[in-house]
């Protein structure tokens, strides 16, 4: 039974919907307010009825005080990664450590195409995508006084000047479904994101067991990579409860989060549910 050492955390996934503007933003500060620790977005910047996710993810830093938030997830395919880092940095600065950074590799290949992206196959994404991870940790490296130059395929560096240095290590999640991509996370990444939907039943359970070998084949602790999930708000407690205690889910994101009585619901009734059942399983005190 996976026990990563984690706390449990709990956040809420709005659409970016920008018709009313402030929607996004509204929805954020429900979050805030219900208690949630994390608010995330998902990035498709060719929906023309959606705000752009950065920017929306600064607007709402900038609103709020306490709750983090996230991409889930940039689109790599679209957001350069020297710039992204410099933006991520820069954004974690200036909301005092409140930001997460969620990447995907890109999916709707067409769209991408019709923004200006490159199409590319699958396997290319995923070789981009780990390309992306070096300069953007790269750039975020300000112990090295050198400046970063990358040579990959689809992303490279010359030169480029590191920093701006964060106040905290920030987080790098990433969006993945099958080993390839797992075994990316245990070697580079901070957090595996995936949705519960997608899944099937065991596949949290071999992702994990793909992840942990990674890592332990890269030299790193298994516990320091942090496992998310999205869920649905047909969840029960229980079920999120044996996701912590079995799989080794520490952090649940509420997907269908755009109706402020569902943040309410999920804040006030099966978030103290799922402490409450997890703390039992594992004989201790439920937080707070």
């Amino acid at each position: 039974m996976p026990d990563y050492g984690h706390t449990l955390r709990f956040g809420s996934f709005i659409t970016p919907i920008n018709a009313p503007p402030r929607r996004a933003v509204d929805l954020a500060k429900a979050s805030e307010d219900a208690g949630l620790d994390l608010v995330t977005f998902q990035d498709h910047s060719y929906q023309a009825s959606f705000h752009d996710t950065w920017t929306l993810l600064a607007w709402v830093a900038a609103q709020t005080s306490r709750i983090h938030v996230s991409g889930n997830v940039m689109n790599v395919a679209l957001r350069p990664p020297a710039v992204l880092a410099r933006a991520a940095a820069s954004l974690d600065l200036l909301s005092n450590g409140r930001v997460a950074l969620g990447l995907g590799a890109g999916y709707f290949w067409d769209a991408v195409e019709s923004m200006g992206g490159r199409k590319l196959s699958v396997p290319d994404g995923i070789t981009a995508l780990e390309e992306a991870l070096d300069v953007i940790q790269g750039l975020w490296n300000t112990t090295d006084r050198e400046p970063l130059t990358t040579g990959g395929k689809f992303y490279r560096v010359r030169g480029a000047q590191r920093g701006p240095l964060s106040t905290r290590p920030i987080p790098i999640w990433l969006g993945a479904y099958k080993p390839r991509m797992q075994r990316l996370i245990g070697r580079k990444a901070d957090g595996w994101l995936p949705g519960l939907p997608a899944l099937q039943p065991g596949d949290y359970a071999r992702g994990n067991a793909v992840i942990d070998a990674a890592a332990i084949a890269e030299g790193r602790d298994p516990r320091t990579i942090t496992r998310l999930l999205n869920v649905t708000p047909s969840e029960t407690a229980n079920e999120l409860a044996q996701l912590a205690l079995v799989d080794g889910v520490s952090v649940f994101i509420l997907l269908g989060a755009d109706d402020p009585a569902v943040i309410q619901r999920f804040a006030e009734r099966i978030v103290p549910e799922v402490r409450e059942r997890v703390a039992k399983g594992r004989g201790v005190q439920a937080d707070d």
